[in-house]
């Protein structure tokens, strides 16, 4: 059953609130009376102590606007002070997406999710896998600097994050892995002695530094998943390209990360066989 405040207990309610909204906005009752277009008086009658005044609906709409929260707080319906529109635009922000992995947004994910886990599922190979033949096959054109720059810079982010506090959980394709060892689709033309590489690299981190790192492998024919990160319980990541949608309400975080389990459990290979597999994988390059 719906509680109903009397008109003094609402009263309160909002003149508690109204002053409180005056002080962080620093806004005084002349400035509101002005700004609102109501009359000083009836400003100084809604905060007087003894008064049991509400404001019509116009007024209540113009002091919310004023002063950056929302109508529904001010009057008491409401425990949150943003207005709607602050609260969406507070839990989901587009950034842009720089091509590689020092991208100094996503870096500061990894450093605010320090000492949490983060679970991925990147759009091609996990970068901070990635062997040097195989980041300057995939960037040198993209970046605009020489091969070495970009190299150099990169490595030096990946360290910081391998140095990082985290347990990490990735989730990677198997049929994205099968065209990486035959060299088809997106890794036409990279060499094969460097997709051997590659995978004996990922064979090896997927051994060394379990469980720290644990690598689950999943049949995109039966589970899908868009490439996407979860730093902890703070951030939920969607890559789309030029941009990530990056989420901080908790019921979206909790979604993306309910996303990465469900590929967990679909795994085809454990993240206890995954070395194993990619060692076997990584045999048949150039056969």
């Amino acid at each position: 059953m719906l509680d109903l405040f009397d008109k003094r207990e609402r009263s309160e309610v909002f003149r508690d609130r109204l002053a409180q909204a005056m002080r962080r906005a620093d806004v005084n009752r002349s400035e509101l009376a002005r700004r609102t277009g109501a009359v000083r008086s009836t400003v100084a009658q809604l905060l007087a102590d003894d008064a049991a005044r509400l404001p019509n609906a116009h007024l209540a709409a113009c002091c919310a606007q004023v002063l950056g929260v929302s109508a529904d707080w001010l009057l008491g319906l409401t425990d949150r002070p943003e207005r709607p529109g602050d609260v969406i635009a507070a839990a989901m922000s587009v950034t842009q997406a720089a091509r590689a992995s020092w991208d100094d947004e996503l870096l500061d994910w990894h450093r605010e999710a320090a000492g949490y886990k983060i679970r991925h599922v990147p759009a091609t190979l996990p970068d901070m896998l990635k062997t040097e033949g195989t980041l300057r096959w995939e960037y040198e054109r993209a970046l605009g600097k020489t091969a070495e720059q970009a190299i150099g810079a990169m490595q030096d982010r990946l360290n910081l994050m391998r140095q990082n506090q985290s347990d990490f959980e990735v989730a990677v394709s198997l049929g994205e892995l099968h065209a990486f060892a035959a060299g088809q689709g997106y890794y036409r033309g990279l060499a094969a002695e460097v997709r051997r590489e590659q995978l004996e690299v990922m064979a090896t981190a997927a051994r060394d530094f379990f469980p720290s790192l644990r690598l689950f492998l999943f049949d995109s024919r039966r589970v899908f998943s868009a490439p996407i990160s979860v730093f902890g319980p703070l951030v939920g990541v969607v890559y789309i390209g030029r941009f990530y949608l990056s989420f901080r309400s908790r019921d979206r975080v909790r979604m993306l990360t309910e996303q990465f389990d469900s590929l967990v459990r679909e795994a085809e290979v454990d993240a206890r066989d995954a070395s194993g597999w990619l060692q076997d994988l990584a045999a048949t390059v150039g056969e």
